[in-house]
């Protein structure tokens, strides 16, 4: 795995002021299991050293800025809004999907009660609003809330088109693919061009950004859907084969159910009824075993070089900037967790 990129701490320690303060704001009945989801406290609301996550998504962002000529502080009310974002898809994820466990801690939901943690998800959405809101003094933060509205509705029709795919039968490579650039894409793409926009970028500077957060979005949920199978539950901190425990139409298992044959059986099988343990280390040695990992690592591979030509595509994007992005892409795909 390569080693993860300076960005990340870099980007994380910028907004975390901001970040604190946004959540501060909230109603105390919802920012302790707010401040809990975020890694910042335990369930009593008592400081504890923890995670938010990788902050992938704010790092894209600040990256968008300096890319184009602007500063890490250009982005900061836009980075806080593309994590609040991302966190109270998260929160609501976990509900739907009725997992228990995220960052090797209890979930929201099960922590504090489902009907608490749809309230502070709905909460995290407005408020990553009300920051961008709070200065829209020119038509750059205009178009940064444009951008992260569109990418809002995109990532909440990706959750709908997900939920119907596990509903159905069966699942196509393309019904998987048009999912995830909704689910996933969308909020990495617009992550990076609100930064540009934030920035300062022109208009063929953020188009080239954007194409590559979107080839970026897609690598980074196909090495998700990798991980939901066959991810080390130390590194994850989610449960061995947690995506076939909930009979997910991933990547993996539309490629399965494509390829047809005995594997094809073999899926459908174990998708009859909640499969057990046995079941999920036997279906996904199978998977293994049929060439579906190695698949879906290529897939991501594919589009690595994509967001890397995207990049190289734009136009007098600042060198240091751009060094940062390509390292960031590679991480993506190289990641354990």
């Amino acid at each position: 795995m390569t080693e993860a990129p300076a960005i990340l701490d870099r980007a994380r320690v910028g907004i975390d002021p901001a970040m604190r303060l946004a959540v501060r704001s909230l109603d105390p009945n919802l920012a302790t299991p707010a401040t809990y989801h975020l890694g910042w406290t335990d369930e009593h609301g008592q400081p504890t050293p923890g995670s938010a996550g990788k902050g992938v998504r704010a790092a894209l962002a600040v990256l968008g800025a300096e890319a184009v000529g602007g500063t890490a502080d250009d982005c900061i009310p836009g980075a806080v809004a593309i994590e609040l974002i991302h966190n109270f898809s998260l929160i609501h994820d976990d509900i739907m999907d009725g997992d228990r466990t995220r960052r090797h801690r209890r979930t929201v939901w099960d922590v504090f009660g489902v009907g608490d943690a749809i309230i502070v998800g709905d909460a995290l959405h407005v408020l990553a609003f009300q920051v961008l809101l709070a200065d829209t003094s020119d038509s750059r933060s205009l178009r940064a809330l444009s951008r992260l509205t569109d990418a809002t509705a995109a990532m909440i029709a990706g959750q709908a088109q997900d939920v119907a795919l596990d509903r159905a039968q069966t699942a196509t490579l393309e019904q998987c693919l048009a999912m995830e650039a909704n689910k996933t894409g969308a909020l990495l793409a617009q992550s990076i061009a609100i930064g540009a926009e934030l920035g300062g970028g022109d208009a063929n500077q953020t188009s080239a950004l954007e194409r590559y957060g979107m080839a970026l979005g897609r690598a980074f949920q196909a090495i998700d859907d990798v991980l939901g199978i066959w991810g080390d539950p130390a590194v994850t901190g989610k449960p061995a084969g947690n995506d076939l425990r909930e009979r997910k139409k991933s990547v993996p298992i539309a490629l399965a159910l494509d390829a047809g044959g005995e594997l094809r059986d073999t899926v459908l099988r174990a998708y009859e009824n909640e499969p057990d343990d046995d079941q999920i280390v036997l279906l996904s040695a199978a998977l293994a075993d049929g060439g579906i990992r190695r698949q879906v690592e290529a897939v991501a591979q594919q589009e690595l070089q994509a967001a890397l030509g995207a990049l190289q595509s734009a136009p007098t994007l600042e060198a240091t900037a751009s060094a940062e992005l390509r390292s960031l892409a590679q991480f993506v795909v190289t990641r354990t967790a």
